[in-house]
């Protein structure tokens, strides 16, 4: 029996060197893959390094998980399809310019024209004039609203969540859909593979198809529901009915977003509603993905591209062609006219997009714009503030310059490393001059900033180097004072349910606190 035992020990002794050798080659193969063959920021490469080197196993792990860069391999090819766009996108640019050269009395839209030039040039981002904006705060509302402007849909209904779990609120939308289908109107569904494919049975899935709904899945799981890949994640809110009306915000389909998880309570999100030209660039977005998960071409069909009450074939370059005659012929824009559409107020909106499969990062960028023309204040609301150096070091110069910046952070986590490592940085932003509260209403999910009363730029992006640089994203950009005026008493209507963080209050926090943020921090640039 003895002997045996020491057989035993002996064989074991030899698995662990068998495993730590293999451990350690892994370890050394990943660390040269990083270092020579992907082009990552240095302080991600060294955070790399440390949880190979230093957190066996689990850095190898975590390295599969979350660290592969697949941008070399062509892994997105929808750049392919974007490019088809350019003669349009062209000709939008042709009106723009002319449009400044006229000295047009929208004072916010030429405070602002280089970001608005930088926006077409980046990514193809047209400027619209034509539109309307409606903003919810509730879920409660927004699913409300959705439903009533589905039921009204004629002709197509475009519909895409990072997430779309199966409970009472999908139930809510799923009959409507299905009815629709009745009456010959299209219907797609596209979900991510892991914000759908987590909480969606297939079964559900077959049972739409079988109906007439087209569903996509974006990124789809390869083993079940099992998702190996955590990045390049499509992170977009977008509906878009008949062209007409569009959705965009941080509002997914679930029961926490309609305040009924306990784990939340009450969620407090941001979400738009626009009508009007701009929605025309939340239908592109939409076609570009499903493109990409479906292999199905949307441009090839031009009904999905007509202007909002346009019956032409041609659809959105003819919106352009009269815009251009109309300023050259009668030396002003279309939206100068009384009548030119039923809305209360023309809105300058932007529609900007970002991810893996682009060159820049388009919302940072303008992000980074707008903290830098800020002259009065600067209001951010996000759950997860994560930001690179140079959104840190642009909110710490507009704080000690006298800019008011003001941060706005949920109490309750969902993710406790980002949340830790969100307070680190915020407590970083404090110290230089800017206020810090914590949201203790429920949980904070909306996702946008506001400068100086004039210009606003809200939708599914975070202030975090994921939503940056690894998930696709969308927001938009608003002109206006009337809307951001809005969205900025929103953000004061919250204040009184809110802690503020206080330099004093921060420094006192708790050794563990500590110990926990820096940790965070640390691993950050891979969260």
């Amino acid at each position: 029996m003895p002997e045996l035992f020491g057989v035993f020990r002996a064989e074991l002794a030899e698995s662990w060197v068998w495993f730590i050798r293999n451990i350690l080659f892994l370890n050394l193969f990943f660390s040269i893959v990083i270092i020579f063959f992907q082009r990552r920021d240095p302080k991600s490469v060294w955070t790399w390094l440390f949880a190979l080197n230093f957190i066996p196993v689990f850095g190898v792990l975590f390295y599969l998980l979350f660290g592969q860069d697949f941008r070399k391999s062509k892994m997105f090819r929808i750049k392919g399809v974007e490019d088809r766009l350019q003669y349009s996108i062209r000709n939008q640019e042709t009106i723009i310019r002319e449009y400044h050269a006229m000295e047009a009395n929208d004072r916010i839209i030429e405070d602002y024209s280089s970001m608005v030039l930088y926006n077409l040039e980046s990514s193809g981002a047209v400027l619209t004039i034509r539109n309307d904006l409606e903003i919810f705060t509730d879920g409660e509302q927004k699913f409300e609203d959705l439903r009533q402007e589905l039921r009204k849909a004629k002709h197509y209904i475009h519909l895409q969540y990072y997430i779309i779990k199966n409970d009472e609120v999908f139930d809510s939308i799923v009959p409507i859909l299905l009815e629709k289908v009745k009456e010959g109107v299209e219907v797609r569904v596209l979900a991510d593979g892991m914000g759908g494919g987590r909480f969606m049975p297939k079964k559900r899935w077959q049972e739409l198809r079988d109906a007439g709904i087209q569903v996509g899945i974006f990124f789809p799981p390869i083993l079940g529901r099992l998702q190996l890949r955590v990045n390049y994640r499509n992170h977009r809110k977008i509906v878009v009915i008949d062209g007409e009306v569009g959705y965009v915000g941080g509002f997914n389909i679930g029961r926490e977003y309609i305040s009924r998880d306990p784990k939340f309570g009450y969620w407090r999100d941001t979400h738009l509603k626009i009508r009007g030209d701009a929605v025309m660039g939340l239908q592109i977005r939409f076609a570009l993905d499903w493109n990409y998960a479906v292999h199905e071409n949307l441009f090839l069909h031009s009904r999905y591209f007509q202007a909002a009450g346009d019956s032409t074939e041609n659809g959105v370059l003819d919106l352009e062609r009269n815009f251009l005659k109309e300023l050259r012929e009668n030396g002003k824009a279309p939206w100068q006219d009384p009548g030119y559409m039923n809305v209360d107020k023309a809105i300058g909106i932007q529609i900007i997009s970002s991810g893996p499969d682009t060159a820049t990062k388009n919302i940072r960028d303008n992000y980074l714009q707008l903290f830098h023309k800020a002259k009065n204040h600067i209001y951010i609301q996000t759950p997860y503030f994560v930001p690179d150096d140079a959104i840190l070091s642009a909110l710490k110069i507009a704080a000690r310059s006298g800019v008011d910046v003001r941060l706005m952070i949920p109490c309750k986590p969902d993710h406790p490393f980002v949340y830790w490592a969100t307070y680190s940085y915020a407590g970083e932003l404090i110290e230089a001059g800017a206020r810090c509260y914590i949201y203790e209403n429920g949980f904070l999910h909306a996702k946008g900033i506001m400068v100086d009363g004039m210009v606003s730029c809200y939708g599914t992006a975070n202030m975090d180097i994921r939503s940056f640089e690894l998930n696709f994203e969308v927001n938009a950009v608003i002109y206006d004072e009337g809307a951001t005026e809005k969205l900025e008493q929103a953000f004061l209507d919250d204040l009184p349910h809110c802690l503020e963080i206080t330099r004093e209050r921060y420094r006192n926090r708790r050794l563990l606190i500590r110990i926990k943020e820096q940790f965070c921090r640390l691993l950050s640039p891979l969260l």
